[in-house]
């Protein structure tokens, strides 16, 4: 069994609240230009009220190229007109705050837009004052300073024919590295993220935030990728004193660290720190990735799945915070990729759901992922959109990979599939726009949609959800309760408990379309049932893909 320490005393509001991640250009279109945008959001706001969800985070709007949609930012301070203007925003805003609900901002800074400003003065000459707020090399006999490679595919550096010099770009050539060591890159990008809390915004999901510290040596002739530099952590608290340290509003703000250990986050999260809330980590939906990249698809492993949670879970139980997700606009849709979407849609989305929503730490939902959205589907390379998808393609085809191979390795695990539109309604265009949209609906957008799935009665993957995020409001076990993990080595079952004092939570799940027989005296009193996906059961067996949570938990009023 492996179990968590105590938990520690903390009031902090985001540890029973959920956020809800919004993909903008996907979400609601109200335009007609087919393209999700500010004013769909806001005609969305009740279905995410009713939800109960307390954060809205956005992915960006703000100006770009949209060569990685909108991940690359011409300008910081003002909306792409694709979404609308920064007075539609402040409206979206206004409405969020009046029903209840917080609003995030993605924050990218790692890197801008080529098209941003300041990298069009520093790329205009070698002696231009804003030369040194990017990365720019010498070449290293006629080719690139180093190595590294480009998240997009290709080499990390690209030459500058008219200064004889390579920039860094860690994601597309269009993507140039800021240089956080200079004191003026760091000071401009903390002016205007204080002017974004200024105008209302209640925090920020920071983009790739530990790429932001690159060392001297790695810069030059080393052949490994991109680590964290020792000067994270002095930039991120530095942050915090010159954004959020003395503000009185509850603000959030969480990390996206890819590469990051247990120990690494919990020093970018204690409380003590002043770094972060929380941080996105990738270990455990890198469990299937290959050692040869993430479209090289391993067999799903349950046991390495609950190792993987389980440490994170105690790593971070005394000092530190979790976030937890499964689904997010860089992942295949969970139910596809961890679920049975073929016979079992139901019970293991809503399985996944409680598996994830009870664990200790902060939950996040995708777009869709309320109702059950699938993969898309694609079977042609004309249908994708994503530039990480379309290079990878590109890439190893020309490298002699068979096409129909790499196409079937998309289709399972391209970004693509988390970025078709939310499925809002039967008919046309599944309700998102009246026109054509940029990526194509889900074919099975007909049955699966917010209409249908709502007025599904006890088959309702949104009720289960909002049922999962009254307990987290409600039972302070759930925020704050001590983790154990039962059955660690058990193939199919994922069982765990959570303790506060004298409440206790028995979560127990079949984690396959097989029907399951319990351990012996496993859920010897369990309690009363709390929730679960099938209307009957049987103490000694779950079904497919069952979930049941027991409590001798008293709600709070009760």
């Amino acid at each position: 069994m492996t179990t968590t320490e105590p938990a520690p005393e903390t009031t902090a509001w985001w540890t029973s609240a959920v956020v809800y991640q919004i993909y903008p250009r996907s979400f609601a279109d109200s335009n007609g230009d087919g393209i999700g945008d500010l004013g769909g959001i806001r005609s969305k706001l009740d279905h995410l009220a009713e939800l109960g969800v307390d954060v809205i985070w956005l992915s960006p709007i703000y100006r770009s190229p949209q060569a990685d949609n909108g991940y690359d930012i011409s300008d910081y301070e003002d909306i792409d007109p694709l979404f609308g203007t920064l007075e539609e925003f402040d409206l979206l805003l206004a409405e969020v705050h009046e029903r209840g609900m917080k609003l995030v901002m993605d924050l990218v800074v790692n890197h801008t837009s080529d098209e941003h400003p300041w990298f069009i003065e520093s790329r205009s000459s070698r002696d231009s004052p804003k030369r040194d707020w990017y990365i720019w090399r010498d070449p290293m006999e006629g080719h690139e300073p180093n190595g590294w490679t480009s998240a997009f595919s290709g080499p990390a550096w690209t030459l500058d024919p008219a200064t004889g010099q390579y920039y860094l770009h860690l994601f597309a050539a269009k993507q140039p590295d800021l240089n956080w060591q200079n004191p003026e890159v760091r000071a401009a990008v903390f002016a205007m993220m204080n002017r974004w809390l200024d105008r209302g915004v209640d925090g920020f999901r920071m983009d790739v935030i530990n790429f932001i510290a690159k060392t001297e040596a790695e810069l030059v002739g080393e052949s490994v990728q991109p680590s964290m530099g020792p000067q994270i952590h002095d930039y991120l608290r530095e942050m915090h004193r010159e954004v959020f340290a003395g503000r009185d509003t509850e603000l959030i703000t969480v990390g996206e660290m890819p590469g990051v250990t247990v120990e690494d986050a919990a020093l970018f999260t204690g409380a003590d720190r002043e770094e972060l809330d929380m941080v996105f980590q990738f270990e455990h939906v890198g469990l299937d990735h290959s050692d040869a990249g993430k479209f090289d698809n391993l067999a799903f492993d349950l046991v390495a799945l609950k190792t993987s949670l389980a440490r994170w879970q105690t790593g971070l139980a005394s000092s530190g915070w979790n976030s937890l997700y499964f689904g997010n606009h860089d992942q295949p849709r969970s139910v596809s990729r961890f679920g049975d979407d073929a016979c079992f849609r139901y019970e293991s989305a809503t399985l996944l759901a409680a598996i994830l929503h009870l664990h200790r730490g902060t939950p996040y939902i995708y777009q869709g992922d309320e109702i059950g959205m699938t993969n898309a589907g694609f079977t042609t390379i004309e249908q994708y959109k994503d530039i990480e998808s379309v290079n990878h393609y590109s890439e190893v085809v020309a490298g002699g990979a068979d096409p129909a191979i790499v196409l079937e390795q998309m289709a399972f695990r391209s970004r693509d599939n988390a970025r078709t539109p939310v499925q809002w309604t039967p008919g046309p265009q599944a309700g998102f726009t009246h026109a054509e949209p940029w990526i194509e609906v889900n074919l099975n957008a007909d049955t699966i949609n917010v209409q249908t799935d709502r007025a599904a009665a006890d088959r309702s993957i949104f009720e289960f959800y909002r049922g999962l995020i009254a307990l987290r409001h409600e039972l302070a076990v759930v925020a704050l309760g001590e983790f154990a993990l039962l059955e660690p080595e058990h193939p199919t079952l994922y069982a765990f408990t959570r303790t506060l004092g004298s409440d206790r939570l028995l979560v127990v799940g079949n984690w396959s379309s097989e029907q399951l027989r319990l351990p012996q005296g496993l859920t010897d009193d369990a309690g009363t049932r709390l929730i679960g996906n099938y209307p009957e059961w049987d103490m000694q067996t779950l079904e497919p893909w069952e979930v049941r949570v027991y409590s001798r938990a008293e709600r709070s009023g009760t």
